[in-house]
């Protein structure tokens, strides 16, 4: 990562660049979207990147109604930050950030929440489709047994699976990824999410575990044969989604 961007270090320079992305055609009032009516504030008792609409009369700078809002903290921090958090692929903790931007741990936890909250979907869509191949799979999450204090480890006869959580995952080959918690790995869980979030033209790829039997009725569902070692079978297989979830688990070690 080229961290030598003055974008990165530059107060001025971190809005600019902002202002660039998100007004390519000049400022734009976020109260009431006019753009004839908006000028650029003078004075330095207000300082430069503020703007006044002369229709609603309101002030505002780049940072109003995004992330950067009412926040204290340098905006070339905020910029180093979101680039830090979306370009890390194995993940990057707030103790992490605390170091790099120089700022506290508690601020840097708050601005790795606020950055993740950007970057959910509020609205998903449908996604996969006509020549589409999506993977389901799931796994668990959770700490290891062995590196828990031996108060807090699961009685033997549970099982390592004692205590985590399941997340099912959809990996659209060379497309997107939705990651869903659910509390139960059966049918009756899996399907509705699957028929909700999934184009009912997509090609399902799965391997052959039994909440997956039924598919066929809502997909073109292809199964892979694990029990019977079998993992790869032509282009039908579950490596993709199992890569993922190989990513998932390093990122969370590598945030926490």
């Amino acid at each position: 990562m080229d961290f030598t961007a003055k974008i990165y270090h530059d107060e001025d320079a971190a809005r600019e660049h902002l202002e660039a992305i998100r007004w390519p055609h000049g400022a734009v009032c976020p109260s009431c979207g006019e753009t004839e009516t908006v000028a650029p504030l003078g004075g330095k008792s207000m300082g430069p990147g503020w703007y006044h609409c002369k229709a609603c009369r309101q002030k505002f700078t780049v940072r109003v109604g995004t992330i950067y809002e009412r926040s204290k903290i340098a905006l070339h921090k905020w910029v180093l930050a979101t680039h830090l958090m979306a370009s890390s692929k194995k993940g990057i903790s707030a103790h992490q950030l605390h170091r790099m931007l120089g700022i506290t741990y508690k601020s840097a936890w708050f601005m790795t929440h606020r950055i993740r909250e950007s970057m959910r979907e509020f609205y998903p869509d449908q996604f996969g489709g006509e020549g589409k191949t999506v993977e389901a799979d799931e796994t668990l999450i959770g700490g290891k047994q062995a590196n828990k204090h031996k108060s807090k480890r699961a009685p033997q006869r549970l099982g390592s699976s004692w205590g985590k959580e399941t997340a099912f995952a959809l990996v659209e080959r060379g497309g997107r990824v939705r990651t869903i918690h659910t509390p139960r790995v059966n049918a009756a869980t899996l399907r509705p999410i699957l028929k909700q979030q999934l184009d009912p033209a997509t090609r399902l790829t799965t391997d052959d575990a039994g909440q997956y039997r039924h598919m066929h009725r809502d997909f073109e569902h292809h199964v892979v044969n694990h029990s019977a070692d079998e993992y790869v079978r032509g282009d039908t297989h579950t490596n993709t989604v199992e890569n993922y979830f190989s990513i998932l688990k390093r990122g969370i070690t590598g945030e926490y």
